[in-house]
């Protein structure tokens, strides 16, 4: 059984895994995962018929992807796969049903690059579509963060992040015309860090 879970959605975010099992993307047929790595998270879109496109940073990381594409939906263009940061994406507006950027929004170097990421993954999303993100917070260990400056912070475990709060979140769902579909969830790893599932539908 454990080896069937793994052939059908790889090795994908538990978070994400809870909305494909709500059906909650059922109804979309073009995805984007906004910072792919080598593809944990788009197994099961592969093998589902959904045309799934990627970026990366990386080089190696986005030709891994391409090598999982290749093998689970060979239909699937590999031109869909490209080297980009977050900010500057090369799609055009209102392309894609939903987006998916896990793991990834963290990294942003100062308020004004989280700002930019977050205009460009809005831009590239459908309205009535949805963006699913994961992202560090200090949502729970506030105390226990300590400020870097330009909205970075040093974590208990030893690691620095862009950190953001609830309430940075909810701004950012109302400012860029967004609806929460999913309440905002945080899991704490024992006061050492805290990642938050942060879950928009783009309004209509």
């Amino acid at each position: 059984m454990q080896n069937n879970l793994q052939q059908i959605f790889g090795n994908i975010d538990i978070y994400l895994f809870d909305q494909l099992l709500k059906g909650r993307f059922n109804g979309c047929r073009t995805v984007l995962d906004a910072g792919c790595g080598g593809g944990r998270n788009l197994v099961y879109f592969l093998q589902n018929g959904f045309e799934v496109h990627g970026i990366d940073q990386s080089a190696e990381a986005v030709e891994a992807v391409k090598q999982l594409s290749t093998t689970l939906a060979p239909a699937n263009g590999l031109a869909n796969f490209s080297i980009s940061g977050v900010e500057d994406m090369p799609f055009e507006d209102n392309f894609f049903d939903l987006v998916i950027c896990s793991a990834v929004l963290h990294f942003a170097h100062n308020q004004q690059h989280f700002d930019s990421m977050m205009q460009s993954l809005w831009r590239v999303l459908k309205p009535g579509g949805f963006l699913f993100a994961r992202l560090a917070s200090d949502i729970g260990i506030e105390n226990l963060v300590k400020s870097n400056g330009n909205g970075r912070y040093q974590l208990p475990d030893g690691s620095e992040r862009f950190l953001v709060n609830q309430q940075t979140l909810v701004n950012y769902t109302r400012q860029l015309g967004g609806t929460l579909y999913e309440p905002i969830k945080t899991t704490n790893v024992q006061n050492l860090r805290c990642m938050t599932t942060w879950c928009v539908r783009k309004n209509f």
